[in-house]
């Protein structure tokens, strides 16, 4: 759990990610080599992952502030149906058959991870105005593909963002505090169905593993602020190469997953 959260708590501040598509997979192996009931075992890795998110995405989002790039208005307006999205994904995430959720979610990243590839940073930033329909479409699919996959949204938000003419930087600041309200939702809602459910799996509140959280917590953060702090030092055009690689690797890694469901 050490090791893992190093990696974990520096991609979450570089990329403005949570860092759930690296936590999930890893709390899925160790909680299934602990011995813990098979049937909640994914669930327990989502829910741990979005409360080892909230304190590491407010450093996330604090250090990229110091820069100038978070966008609290787009949080603000946008962030409200990212949440409703979210509610509605905890809710069928209990009973959900996530094989097709899978496919959909690997070919949209590896779309968005072609294109930031492909776009070329301009100097001069035009920030297009989102119209409301298009906050409410595109917020509520975010949180509601977030929500079982124990990820704060970043992964869909900047490519989103980039497209609406966010810097990279800012794009990556304003995702991080969108992926905040996900991961509280997201957390809360685990730890509500996890109790409902009576679940009782060992040292767990809910879908909430107490001593994997505490072990993660102080090493993400740390890590969070020094990946955020490594983002503003490196040229724009390579933040998105970089991202648009991070994204085709995941979207191959979910292209794996389906194949083995």
């Amino acid at each position: 759990m050490a090791f893992t959260a190093i990696p974990v708590g520096f991609v979450a501040g570089l990329f403005g990610i949570g860092g759930g598509l690296i936590t999930v997979p890893f709390l899925y192996y160790i909680f299934s080599s602990l011995g813990i009931d098979q049937q909640y075992l994914m669930h327990l890795a989502v829910g741990t992952s979005f409360a080892i998110i909230i304190p590491t995405s407010i450093v996330s989002v604090l250090t990229h502030h110091k820069f100038k790039a978070v966008d609290f208005d787009i949080v603000k307006s946008y962030g409200i149906y990212v949440i409703l999205g979210v509610i509605i994904g905890t809710i069928f995430a209990a009973s959900l058959k996530t094989k097709s959720l899978v496919l959909f979610f690997s070919i949209i990243i590896f779309f968005l991870g072609i294109y930031l590839l492909l776009l070329k940073e301009k100097d001069a930033n035009a920030i297009i105005k989102i119209k409301l329909h298009l906050k409410i479409i595109l917020g509520i699919l975010v949180g509601f593909i977030s929500a079982p996959m124990g990820i704060g949204g970043a992964i869909m938000n900047v490519p989103i963002l980039k497209f609406f003419g966010y810097s990279i930087n800012k794009a990556i600041g304003s995702a991080a505090a969108i992926g905040f309200l996900i991961a509280l939702f997201g957390a809360i809602g685990f730890l509500i169905t996890g109790s409902f459910l009576k679940t009782n799996l060992p040292l767990s509140v809910g879908f909430l593993n107490v001593p994997a959280f505490l072990i993660f917590i102080p090493i993400t953060t740390l890590m969070a602020r020094l990946g955020a702090r490594t983002v503003h030092k490196i040229d724009k055009n390579k933040i998105s190469k970089y991202f648009g690689v991070f994204l085709l690797i995941i979207a191959i890694k979910f292209l794996l997953e389906y194949i083995k469901l």
